[in-house]
């Protein structure tokens, strides 16, 4: 039987391990000793690339200091600022080696042994993409509740085929990989990419942990972020809805010109034209700004796409190959 695309031998694969970090000093030691522990499971065809995304705490410095002495076939990427964690995770991608990749939380929030499963699926089953799906969350009761509401409003307004918990991490092959790097959108995000690819793939329920050190950088902010992103690069809703909008207004303004029409001619409107002005002008006002903030945005996403600036700035590189 001829080998899959993108396989490669039993035996002779490398296990390529992408972490961003971004505030996770306190983590760094777990971490570290984390993925020694999956570098023995994957008997030693692990590669680990960590990505400090302009993290301003100590993150850096720890993992240059360490990472030498940790045993670990690594790379170590610093961004020149903070540019969000999908441009890390890509910027992870395009320097790692495969052909086998998984992307992991440097929370250490989600079990190591997944990677490990990850990496099995990719390397055994007939898929290309396998995602982490959240069976439970050990996270706070508002954060639960937050991301409950978040990802119902993204599988109902963008992409259906997400799992109801959402997506933090995934794996994937070189093919997969290569054409998602290939994909140079500004304002978008990369889950959304990566089910819009649309490659087989395999659903991995897990419980999400608590976390230990520090807290999340998934504000509000963020999250409404994300949503909006999601919503103009891959569903025309916005612009589904400005278009229901405007339906809507010439009916309530056919329906208020016959009222008005009425009073004006039954002698009720003392001043002709009065009423029927102010509140069209204001209706029609209201609308007129949705829909050029709607257009906007469309516009200014496509302005961003043009400029062909890259999503993310390597600072500096450092690789080591593993020897203790």
């Amino acid at each position: 039987m001829p080998a899959m695309p993108g396989r490669a031998r039993e035996g002779s694969s490398l296990y390529s391990l992408i972490v961003p970090v971004y505030r996770n000093q306190d983590s760094i030691p777990d971490l570290l000793e984390v993925l020694r522990g999956l570098h023995r499971e994957l008997e030693g065809r692990l590669e680990v690339v960590l990505v400090v995304d302009g993290s301003p705490d100590a993150s850096a410095s720890l993992l240059r200091e360490q990472l030498p002495k940790s045993g670990l076939r690594s790379r170590l990427l610093l961004l020149s600022r903070n540019f969000g964690s999908f441009p890390a995770i890509r910027a992870g991608l395009a320097a790692a080696e495969g052909p086998y990749f998984a992307v992991m939380a440097a929370d250490l929030q989600e079990p190591p042994e997944l990677m490990v499963t990850f990496f099995r699926a990719l390397e055994s089953e007939p898929v290309e993409v396998v995602v982490g799906t959240r069976s439970t969350r050990g996270d706070p009761m508002l954060s639960r509740w937050a991301s409950r509401v978040f990802w119902r409003l993204y599988r109902r307004l963008v992409q259906s085929e997400v799992p109801p918990g959402g997506v933090d991490v995934f794996g994937c092959t070189r093919t997969v990989r290569d054409h998602l790097l290939g994909l140079e959108e500004a304002n978008t995000t990369l889950v959304g990419l990566l089910f819009w690819l649309g490659f087989p793939r395999k659903l991995v329920p897990y419980d999400r942990r608590p976390r230990l050190h520090g807290r999340s950088a998934w504000t509000w902010n963020g999250r409404l972020r994300y949503l909006t992103d999601s919503i103009f690069a891959f569903s025309d809703l916005p612009i589904r809805l400005l278009i229901l909008a405007g339906v809507l207004g010439l009916v309530i303004s056919i329906t208020f010109a016959i009222v008005v029409l009425i009073l004006r001619l039954s002698g009720l409107i003392p001043v002709p034209g009065y009423s029927g002005t102010v509140l069209t002008i204001t209706f029609f006002a209201a609308l007129n700004s949705l829909g050029l903030g709607i257009l906007g945005s469309y516009l200014w996403r496509a302005f961003e796409n043009t400029k062909g600036r890259p999503e993310s700035v390597v600072m500096a590189r450092y690789d080591y190959g593993g020897e203790a």
